[in-house]
Formats: structure tokens, C-alpha cells, sequence
């Protein structure tokens, strides 16, 4: 492949604003998926994927960390 030309946008990762600090990514899931994993944000307000390099962003009013919902939840048909 030949080099990337200096001049060539590279577009930022998807950034997905979540309301906890807790968040599942599964790639987009099909066949340009990944394995779902599991990330907790810690002491930031931010966490990338290792895989797909998502960037899940904790929203200003977030919710207490007992209400996890998964960003990357199917629905049942799908699993």
C-alpha cells in the first residue's frame, strides 16, 4: 500500500456520549464488529476502545453508577 499522502483528513474516532461511567462496546456488531467488552471510565470523564477506538464521552448530568445500561445493548431477536 502506498504511504498515506501528509495532506490526507483522517477523520476523528465516533465519539457516543453515555450517561454512566460504566459503558460495553461491541463494535457496531456484524461482520465489522469486535468481541464485547467491558470499560469503566475511573476517575475520567472519557474511555476509548481498544478495538474500534470509540470514544464514550460521560454526559454533563450523569446517572448514579447503579443504573448501567449498555450502549452497545440488541435487541433479544439479535442475540
Amino acid at each position: 500500500m502506498p504511504p498515506r499522502h501528509a495532506d490526507a483528513i483522517i477523520p476523528p474516532p465516533e465519539a457516543i456520549v453515555v450517561s454512566t461511567k460504566r459503558v460495553a462496546c461491541d463494535g457496531g456488531g456484524g461482520a465489522l464488529g469486535h468481541p464485547l467488552v467491558y470499560m469503566d471510565m475511573g476517575g475520567d470523564d472519557f474511555v476509548e476502545c481498544g478495538y474500534c477506538d470509540r470514544r464514550f464521552v460521560l454526559d454533563a448530568h450523569p446517572k448514579p453508577g447503579a443504573d448501567y445500561h449498555s450502549p452497545a445493548a440488541r435487541p433479544p431477536e439479535a442475540h
